[in-house]
């Protein structure tokens, strides 16, 4: 009785056992079949329109590149030995259309560069002299009209040796880039003396190779600002007439080319002492040049850069611009009989005590 007993006991668990494998495979199976035909069967709508806009935006964008920033920290530790460490790394999406509008800024600024000329130095020399008493005066007037000049300008001052120490304080305080010359030659003709410091001061010029276009600015002279921009517009010689006015004989004077366009067809003339004489067409004021005549023999036919100070420059200069007129350029250039610089004499009795004393700048 035992025995059957056992053996009927042992004989129900294998049963169970074997209806519980028999459950699981037929779930097991019921669950793989479902997952099979539902691999097979259509996506919903949300996805159709999903597939749709991700379509869309393939087609009308391309794809967007991405940058990776780099970060690095370097780090001293106490010994003086330094060590670098790289952070992690962080991709940053750029958009196609953000790199698109820097590339066409970049190439519009590229473009702009490129037609940018740089302006030419314009060298201005003014002899000082030494016999005008309001020479401080009109040295820190015509300073204030040359600080109102684009740069790049040079104004070369050059005075006789004396004990006063105004020039000098005066163009240290213009704000105009500049150099004092002193001259140690003694003269007893104004004339004499402003003709050898103006040769001093191109001979500095033929010395130090400056290149630029060279202007002789006399202390009395008045000028229209549009001037000093058609002075850089000079390739070799240019010349423009000019107004010399006189207090004492209530008059003026008109002396420099005559144009047409801006060419040089005729000259006015100033008559001296008699009908027949007539000075150089050639004001000392009313013409401006190139100053690689100066130190160019090879380009300007002259058959040696080097001179002294004893040297007529100044007529040299002259000899040139009149050999060829065709390379003079009368400006302005739309209409040559513009008067844009005028010369004022004025005697020195005439200027009130008071002007002559040094104002602060």
């Amino acid at each position: 009785m035992v025995s059957t007993a056992v053996s009927m006991g042992s004989s129900e668990r294998s049963k169970k056992r074997v209806q519980l494998w028999k459950k699981a495979v037929v779930q097991f199976s019921l669950c793989f079949v479902m997952g099979f035909f539902m691999g097979f069967a259509p996506g919903g709508k949300a996805s159709l329109f999903s597939t749709n806009a991700a379509a869309l935006n393939q087609s009308q964008f391309s794809p967007q590149p991405v940058e990776t920033l780099h970060l690095s920290i370097t780090q001293n530790d106490g010994a003086g030995n330094s060590k670098t460490s790289s952070m992690a790394e962080t991709p940053v999406e750029v958009p196609a259309r953000s790199r698109e509008l820097e590339t066409a800024d970049s190439l519009q600024e590229g473009e702009n560069e490129a037609k940018l000329v740089p302006r030419r130095l314009l060298i201005v020399i003014t002899p000082a002299g030494s016999e005008n008493p309001a020479g401080g005066v009109l040295l820190r007037r015509l300073a204030y009209t040359l600080r109102l000049v684009p740069p790049p300008l040079l104004w070369i001052v050059v005075e006789s040796q004396t004990d006063s120490s105004e020039a000098s304080e005066i163009l240290r305080k213009t704000g105009i880039m500049y150099r004092h010359l002193v001259s140690k030659e003694n003269f007893t003709e104004a004339a004499a003396e402003m003709e050898y410091q103006r040769n001093l001061a191109l001979s500095h010029i033929e010395h130090h190779k400056l290149s630029g276009i060279v202007h002789f600015a006399a202390l009395s002279n008045v000028y229209d600002l549009d001037f000093f921009d058609e002075l850089r517009d000079i390739e070799v010689f240019g010349a423009w007439p000019m107004a010399s006015l006189s207090a004492n004989k209530n008059k003026v004077i008109m002396e420099g080319p005559v144009c047409d366009s801006s060419q040089v067809i005729g000259w006015h003339l100033k008559k001296v002492n008699n009908e027949t004489e007539t000075r150089s067409p050639l004001h000392i004021s009313g013409f401006s040049f190139n100053s690689s005549i100066l130190w160019d023999p090879e380009r300007w036919g002259r058959p040696s850069s080097n001179q002294d100070n004893s040297q007529n420059s100044i007529k040299f200069v002259k000899e040139v611009a009149l050999e060829d007129e065709s390379k003079l350029k009368g400006i302005p250039q739309e209409d040559c009989s513009r008067i844009m610089l005028w010369n004022l004499n004025i005697p020195v009795g005439k200027i009130p005590r008071y002007h002559q004393r040094p104002t602060p700048l």
